[in-house]
């Protein structure tokens, strides 16, 4: 299993910052659900598109088993993590062939990214990178929770996905039919 290792907290620099999210992008592609799960607050959570939140580790392993079942060789690369005014983003890639249980054979390439909230240690409360909490009149303390994701909100393109599941098997039909037609020839 691939861990959070040294956990990040709200004066985390920048490189530390990067590995955190290195290592995080490793256990995306490491097919162990729990991996990514460990990187998540005990009560953590995981939206993805606005969808509902998965709350909670075992939940968010759900989510991460979900995706590496879809797609058992699945990359996901680290595009770059940066703070502006919504937050914390890790932007990333997903390469990936849908090869699991239903799966049409395609391989998909989508980028997005997640905008975080660490748990800062408060009690539970959540904090951004820049250290705002969201529930300022709770008292500071230590938390096992400290530095970890407490809140993902991911995104990507769903419309591009989706066309991608579907165009790329009929580039690979046509492909195939034109191949066999040079060899008929």
């Amino acid at each position: 299993m691939i861990s959070p290792a040294s956990c990040i907290d709200r004066e985390m620099s920048n490189p530390e910052l990067e590995k955190f999210a290195e290592r995080y992008a490793k256990a995306w592609c490491s097919q162990d659900p729990d991996s990514v799960a460990a990187f998540f607050a005990e009560r953590g959570s995981i939206s993805i598109n606005n969808g509902p939140p998965a709350i909670g580790r075992a939940a968010i392993a759900k989510e991460a088993e979900a995706f590496m079942t879809t797609f058992p060789d699945m990359i996901v690369t680290m595009n770059k993590v940066a703070r502006d005014e919504e937050g914390t983003k890790f932007h990333w890639t997903l390469t990936g062939t849908n090869t699991g249980p239903g799966g049409t054979g395609n391989k998909v390439r989508i980028s997005g990214y997640e905008l975080w909230k660490i748990d800062n240690g408060a009690g539970g409360s959540r904090a951004t990178w820049t250290g705002k909490p969201d529930r300022v009149d709770e008292q500071g303390g230590e938390s096992i929770n400290d530095g970890l994701i407490a809140e993902s909100k991911g995104h990507f393109d769903a419309a591009d996905y989706e066309r991608q599941l579907q165009e790329n098997k009929r580039i690979d039909d046509s492909s195939k039919s034109r191949l066999h037609l040079r060899h008929e020839i």
